[in-house]
């Protein structure tokens, strides 16, 4: 879309604001469809989900490659959102359900990883097709998205289903099955069979209405916290900017002083590569060197290029664009906080998010995250312009250093270490001293 909207913007003559929506609308509707996804997910299984994610994918695809009119394409990009909000709850959960604890940063986060190499090879199609006729071109650019989407739903259906999921449902057999192939060893598979069918206990006589009342109205303390974390970081992954970067790319650049077409976009494939290089390097750091550490490190580098970013951005605009290094001090400044971000938050919101909800409230807390994200997302994208207009683009990411410097302290306080434990054993760090006492009182009451 970053590529396709400076060619839609010509032939469908529309405006910013109805580029905003048309960017945004993605999210709107992926919060919809998050919402929708734990619920599914707990119904068809964690394949399934997957499986219809990638159908809306690829009807959303076909609409938005076809996209006679401005209307059309908002109906597959909202299209396309459903299944975005299905698939980004669904791909971590499951990583997470069917990894070992030894391996479980590195797969969990390998949607965000495969997120990147896609959003790369996105920016180098829009590099290739931009080469052809306007009306051509911008389509292919939206429409190619169907052969993945197809290949994924196939895909899919090759690997097996979460053992998590299989217990829950009474499958005990298939799930053990299951175990036996990923574990490590046989003795492993059957601790993590007994602690899964322990962390599954729920009493018979209640109703499935109870999975969100635990988790929204009625919390234990430390499902609360669980909660406060969970959603917290997803707030903090998009609040901070990201996806203006991501998304408004070309105009960033086009303001710090790059005129033409072609460089503004081999400068947006920069931004690919530099995405998809750390957090291809963060797939092994994050079960060696923690969550955390990690984060805390990402988050600091991105309130310094965040700042950076502002400032570079600030004197190109000041100067019209004439200053050489406030335009290279702004590119740097873009690929480092990708950089920063791309080692630590964007990976890790994924594969904590998916790791701290006790099992029972696995699906909905994720999706309950998903729909934070999306939120967000939606919100940056669907603002960026206009607050650029409002404070100038340079004031936008002084904000969004101010964002981040908030969330680096919010991480510091209430984030735990959960490296190489059981997702069992993760619950029991969100418990305090008193939790039991104050459990019984909220049963009593």
């Amino acid at each position: 879309m970053s590529g396709a909207m400076v060619f839609i913007e010509e032939e469908l003559k529309t405006n910013e604001v109805q580029i905003e929506v048309l960017t945004g609308i993605l999210n709107l509707c992926a919060l919809v469809g998050s919402l929708l996804a734990g619920r599914t997910s707990d119904i068809i299984g964690r394949r399934y989900t997957i499986v219809l994610a990638s159908i809306l994918f690829m009807l959303g695809s076909i609409l938005m490659g076809w996209g006679p009119s401005y209307p059309v394409l908002l109906t597959g990009r909202c299209t396309a959102g459903l299944g975005v909000g299905f698939a980004l709850m669904v791909a971590p959960v499951y990583s997470a359900e069917i990894a070992t604890a030894s391996h479980r940063g590195l797969l969990a986060s390998l949607p965000h990883l495969c997120i990147s190499i896609g959003i790369l090879i996105g920016y180098l199609v829009n590099y290739f097709f931009s080469k052809l006729p306007m009306h051509i071109g911008w389509r292919l650019m939206l429409g190619i998205a169907a052969i993945p989407s197809l290949v994924l739903a196939f895909g899919i259906l090759k690997m097996p289903e979460s053992p998590r999921w299989l217990i829950l449902q009474g499958r005990l057999g298939e799930g053990k099955r299951i175990l036996d192939l990923v574990s490590n060893s046989p003795e492993e598979a059957e601790l993590r069979f007994q602690d899964i069918k322990t962390a599954a206990g729920i009493d018979p006589k209640c109703k499935d209405e109870v999975v969100w009342k635990e988790l929204i109205l009625r919390p234990t303390p430390a499902v609360r916290r669980v909660l406060l974390t969970a959603l917290g970081i997803h707030f903090f992954q998009h609040a901070t900017g990201i996806e203006a970067v991501l998304l408004y790319g070309p105009k960033i650049f086009k303001k710090a002083g790059i005129t033409t077409k072609d460089k503004l976009f081999l400068v947006t494939i920069g931004v690919g590569i530099m995405k998809t290089t750390f957090i291809f390097t963060a797939t092994f750091l994050l079960d060696k060197v923690g969550r955390r550490k990690l984060l805390l490190t990402s988050v600091g580098g991105m309130i310094g290029a965040l700042t950076m970013l502002g400032f570079g951005l600030t004197m190109a605009q000041n100067s019209g664009g004439k200053l050489v290094w406030a335009l290279v001090l702004s590119i740097v400044s873009a690929y480092s906080f990708v950089a920063f971000f791309s080692i630590g938050l964007g990976p890790i919101t994924w594969v904590y998010s998916s790791e701290v909800f006790p099992l029972k409230l696995r699906a909905q807390g994720a999706s309950l995250g998903v729909a934070v994200n999306r939120v967000m997302n939606a919100t940056v994208s669907m603002s960026f312009l206009s607050l650029s207009k409002a404070i100038t683009t340079g004031g936008a990411f002084f904000m969004f250093a101010g964002i981040a410097a908030v969330a680096w302290n919010f991480f510091f306080f209430l984030m735990p270490e959960t490296k190489g434990k059981s997702l069992e054993e993760i619950e029991a760090l969100f418990q305090r001293d008193g939790d039991h006492k104050v459990r019984g009182e909220n049963d009593t009451a």
